[in-house]
């Protein structure tokens, strides 16, 4: 029978490697707050148009994300999947889109109806 101390070798050196390794990646690596600079300091380092340009858009982005978190309140109301809710939700707004249109389409063919009526009176 051959002898294990080979084998013992072996399993000494992979986990003195792994636990050296594991070690040096645990100390010597900052946290990744470190490297992840603040609002503060990525808004300085925008060019003054850019500063100019996100002060300016700041209030309809905050509107806009009020709007996405009340509609998500409202699609987790319901007893179905968010994204469901959701897809039903842009296909009624689309739905509601499509009789507005049409209605203002028949509004301007109405319009134009009575513009020809009164031009043909006037003649």
């Amino acid at each position: 029978m051959a002898s294990r101390g080979g084998m013992y070798a072996k399993m000494a050196a992979v986990y003195g490697i792994t636990y050296t390794y594991s070690y040096i990646q645990t100390t010597t690596l900052p946290s990744p707050h470190a490297l992840t600079p603040s609002e503060g300091e990525v808004f300085k380092s925008f060019s003054p148009d850019l500063q100019k340009r996100n002060l300016e858009l700041r209030d309809q982005r905050t509107k806009d994300y009020e709007i996405f978190l009340s509609q998500l309140k409202e699609y987790s109301k319901s007893d179905k999947p968010i994204w469901v809710a959701a897809a039903e939700a842009q296909a009624k707004a689309r739905e509601e889109l499509q009789v507005k249109e049409a209605q203002e389409k028949s509004l301007q063919q109405k319009m134009r109806e009575e513009m020809r009526a009164a031009q043909v009176q006037g003649r």
